[in-house]
């Protein structure tokens, strides 16, 4: 990258010269990220490995089929990428996250879930008493 020199630009100016340098930095990069690896197939022993679990912990996993798996013949075959996309899946949520999830949900409910139907059931019940007491003060 040169060395430039700011005198009297605008903030606007600074802003375009960093968009350009930006711009050019990633266009001189080749991305990696548009080329999608290869999905390698691991035996056990590779993802016992990579997992950094032991082989009779994954074969249990195999067993109750908590963990994705490809079985030819006799033999046990892990994708990579499903075995990370498995750990990834197992990821607990953060206190504020569930808390932001709590909120979601209460706000939805209020809008006219199940509050609203306890509010006109109770209603209901109510008026089904009033008529109740009406009628029995009109027979006695």
């Amino acid at each position: 990258m040169e060395n430039l020199v700011f005198t009297q630009l605008s903030i606007p100016e600074i802003k375009q010269l960093f968009r350009q340098e930006l711009q050019t930095y990633f266009e001189s990069k080749p991305s990696t990220a548009q080329q999608p690896e290869a999905d390698q197939l691991l035996t056990i022993q590779q993802a016992a490995e990579l997992l950094k679990l032991s082989v009779p912990t994954l074969y249990g996993l195999v067993g109750r089929s908590a963990i994705p798996v490809s079985k030819k013949t006799k033999r046990l075959y892990f994708s990579k990428q499903d075995l990370f996309l498995w750990v990834k899946e197992g990821r607990r949520k953060t206190v504020s996250e569930i808390e932001a999830e709590a909120d979601c949900f209460l706000q939805t409910k209020q809008k006219g879930g199940s509050k609203t139907w306890m509010l006109s059931n109770a209603n209901t019940i109510r008026k089904e008493k009033q008529t109740e007491a009406a009628n029995y003060t009109t027979t006695q």
